[in-house]
């Protein structure tokens, strides 16, 4: 009897085998950014870089940026809740 695995379970252990599991997931936290915060931060945020667990956030005003300040754990959380394991531990507004 086979067992049918989801495809990004397969992905994640296809990368952990090559040494890449790490990066791989650092880099996935950007295309779960808009799910994480939804529509309305999404909106005002761009994601563009990920390194040593920080991904930089390009905010389009000041306002925003203030304000996200006050979430940024809870977005921390949510992104690492998506990737299914602690990935991201911070996250830096510009």
């Amino acid at each position: 009897m086979s067992v049918v695995k989801p495809i990004k379970n397969l992905i994640f252990q296809y990368f952990k085998f090559v040494g890449l599991e790490e990066p791989f997931g650092q880099h996935l936290a950007l295309a779960y950014w808009d799910k994480a915060v939804g529509k309305e931060i999404a909106r005002h945020t761009e994601p563009f870089r990920v390194k040593d667990g920080v991904i930089y956030v390009k905010v389009d005003n000041d306002a925003w940026r203030n304000e996200l300040q006050f979430f940024k754990h809870e977005i921390v959380d949510k992104l690492n809740a998506n990737l299914g394991k602690t990935v991201i531990k911070e996250i830096k507004f510009y």
